[in-house]
């Protein structure tokens, strides 16, 4: 079937669309697609006991303070998306405000924000798979199998997001209700069973440092990242100056609960049983059998699965509406503006982004590397994209409403709040310089940085010879 791209005769208000079937989503199929692109259930699973190994008792209080930089960050997304939407999704708010280079700092570490939490999920997909075979036959399985349960789920995801992003929306909120779901039995049985008290050590933060506290919080808001990918729906949703707003609070406030009352009921189970969350294996299975239902350790194993098939489906989905709205504003190459004529997806760029998440995740699965070891690399790499991004967009959202005749006094305190969180985050995960491979991501990210503003300043330059040139050779960096 050959793509098609909106004709140019088209009005400003349908050429929004890109191509895309305009509408079609319900608010909770939005909500969908930033909650699975967070894929909350991996959170208590595998990032809390990290969280926890660094925190400690204070694990809760880095998840609230988490919350309230994320919530902050969120009300700043939700002022630009009431009075716009696109599927650029932040890019798009960045490129009305900022500077040429900085609204291509947005794109670049954007696309490769929800690029990198794919490679991420795979690998975390992989690790859940080979955990709950080998429990079921004890088998010891091979590199070359985790090589191809990435590709089987690479696969699969590039299929539903070619086709139809309503099936993929939909079939996101059931894996992601049913996967909470088991997780949220399990803790408030922990928490039934301890009793209508407070863990002592817990509310006195006992043992925690200031510095494993900040350690901790940066670590926590990785659990947040792309919870506004509800913006990269903007032609899709149904009323999405209303409904993507409320996707992107709710998807923060929701989160921040659920991870909260998580981390807390953790560190109490762990604390019930003598055993030490952050180094103990198979975590879940444990608080499990502290709620008294150890058969719903293995459902949370094959939540946690599911779910990282999810988040891959919804970081390709958000990334490749990213990469089209790029190729339309002349940051990518312009075959990648189609979509597919009867699907109305970004078919070609949703190939293009599955691809390049799952290549590094082989690279490494066939190295030996494990699979929580690519979720935490590639999930890191994610964090500084997300970091830089969600920065820049609070700090332009002052001159932004200047732009709608929507500022007003105090209209600039809350961006300062919310980017001076952004930018403590990201000094956090710089300073101490942290180890090991850990320690290579920023370079990693600031050579692809440095790539794709080269990019850019090789397509600005092309314009403008072309400009000179005369209109027969013009080429279009932008939309009217």
């Amino acid at each position: 079937m050959e793509p098609s791209t909106p004709a140019p005769s088209q009005s400003a208000n349908q050429s929004a669309d890109y191509g895309l079937r305009r509408g079609i989503l319900s608010p909770m199929e939005t909500l969908a697609q930033s909650v699975s692109t967070m894929a909350p259930t991996t959170t208590p699973a595998a990032t809390i006991p990290l969280v926890c190994a660094l925190a400690g008792n204070g694990t809760w209080l880095a998840y609230v303070l988490a919350t309230a930089a994320i919530f902050l960050v969120g009300l700043c997304i939700a002022r630009y998306a009431r009075l716009s939407a696109s599927p650029g999704s932040l890019y798009t708010y960045a490129s009305m405000t900022l500077p040429p280079w900085l609204s291509a700092t947005v794109a670049w570490s954007l696309l490769l924000a929800y690029v990198a939490t794919g490679s991420s999920v795979i690998g975390g997909f992989y690790h859940y798979a080979i955990l709950l075979l080998h429990d079921a036959t004890g088998h010891v399985f091979s590199v070359m199998f985790a090589v191809f349960l990435s590709l089987l789920v690479t696969g699969v995801s590039i299929w539903i997001a070619y086709r139809d992003v309503k099936i993929s929306a939909r079939l996101m909120l059931a894996i992601e209700a049913a996967s909470v779901s088991v997780i949220v039995i399990v803790v408030a049985l922990v928490l039934y069973r301890h009793g209508w008290h407070l863990d002592g050590d817990q509310l006195h933060l006992h043992g925690m440092t200031g510095s494993g506290l900040r350690l901790g919080l940066v670590l926590a808001l990785f659990s947040f990242v792309g919870f506004e990918s509800a913006t990269t729906l903007g032609a899709e949703a149904r009323n999405p100056l209303k409904t993507i707003p409320r996707a992107v609070i709710q998807s923060a406030i929701l989160a921040g609960a659920f991870f909260t009352v998580c981390a807390y009921a953790e560190v109490l189970g762990f604390h019930l049983v003598g055993q030490d969350l952050g180094t103990t294996p198979d975590q879940m299975h444990v608080i499990a059998r502290v709620g008294g239902v150890p058969v719903l350790g293995i459902l949370i194993d094959i939540g946690a699965l599911v779910s990282m098939f999810a988040g891959t489906l919804a970081c390709i989905t958000a990334a490749a509406r990213v990469l089209l709205r790029m190729a339309h504003d002349g940051l990518a190459h312009d075959s990648l503006r189609t979509t597919h004529a009867r699907n109305h997806t970004p078919s070609r760029a949703v190939v293009i982004t599955g691809i390049v998440a799952v290549l590094p995740v082989a690279a490494l699965a066939y190295r030996g590397a494990s699979g929580l070891d690519v979720y935490g690399w590639l999930g890191a790499l994610a964090t500084y994209g997300f970091i830089v991004t969600y920065a820049l967009v609070c700090l332009a959202l002052p001159r932004y409403l200047r732009q709608h005749d929507a500022f007003h006094a105090g209209a600039q305190v809350l961006p300062w709040l919310a980017g001076a969180a952004m930018l403590l985050a990201l000094v956090g995960n710089l300073y101490p310089v942290p180890e090991g491979p850990y320690g290579k991501l920023p370079y990693i990210y600031l050579a692809y940085l440095v790539a794709g503003l080269g990019w850019f300043a090789v397509r600005a330059r092309s314009k403008a010879t072309s400009k000179q040139a005369g209109p027969a050779e013009h080429v279009e960096l932008s939309e009217p």
